[in-house]
């Protein structure tokens, strides 16, 4: 499959010329056992602890040496849960987006690294959505640390993290409109407005003392 613009973007305004790029994508399907390495472990214990694994996992992918979970969006809150307390996940290190507008009621996908410092294991859990209904748990009472991360996601993509304790922008003004990182957002031409701002003279902006 391929696609044009460096991005996928089309009609967004682009004058970088990056536009003009073809590039190639390989659509990664399911991978069959075995797995190799730990990931075999990994989903044998979260098959025995979690009874409803096989209905909570949507697919699992192996790919460049790494293992991710695609989770169900209702199975998401339950299976961080296990994974923290029985399987030892004690960290999220960062949740992020991806915007992918041609798969048809799955265009966001929020991303969510875990590490094991018991085990020393990394893996990834998925949650696909639609643009339309755009919400997904928040993991916050999972992991703390996920607080900013979300916000940065809901900020960038627009993914609703639901019963977060403070959903609101982390990166831009928080009356902006849109999300900077969807591939239909604006890549140029859009007025920005400092209200009230001064900007000093490049001299002036840094003192280094």
């Amino acid at each position: 499959m391929s696609k044009n613009g460096m991005f996928g973007a089309s009609g967004s305004g682009d004058t970088s010329g990056f536009g003009g790029l073809v590039n190639t994508t390989t659509v990664i399907g399911s991978t069959e056992r075995p797995f190799g390495g730990y990931f075999d472990q990994v989903a044998d214990d979260l098959e025995r602890a979690y009874p409803l694994f096989s209905d909570a996992i949507e697919k699992v992918v192996v790919d460049r040496g790494e293992l991710t979970l695609f989770i169900k969006r209702d199975r998401l809150f339950d299976v961080a849960k296990i994974l923290r307390d029985q399987l030892k996940f004690e960290m999220c290190i960062g949740v992020s987006g991806a915007h992918y507008p041609d798969e048809s009621g799955r265009e966001l996908h929020a991303v969510y690294s875990l590490l094991s410092i018991t085990r020393n294991q990394r893996i990834r859990l998925e949650v696909c959505v639609s643009d339309k209904d755009s919400h997904v748990p928040s993991l916050v009472e999972v992991w703390a640390g996920t607080n900013w991360h979300e916000r940065e996601t809901y900020d960038m993509f627009g993914i609703i993290f639901d019963n977060h304790p403070g959903l609101t922008r982390i990166l831009m003004p928080d009356d902006w409109q849109g999300h900077p990182q969807r591939k239909d957002y604006p890549l140029g031409g859009i007025e920005i407005e400092y209200k009230g701002a001064t900007i000093p003279a490049p001299s002036q902006r840094r003192s280094y003392k």
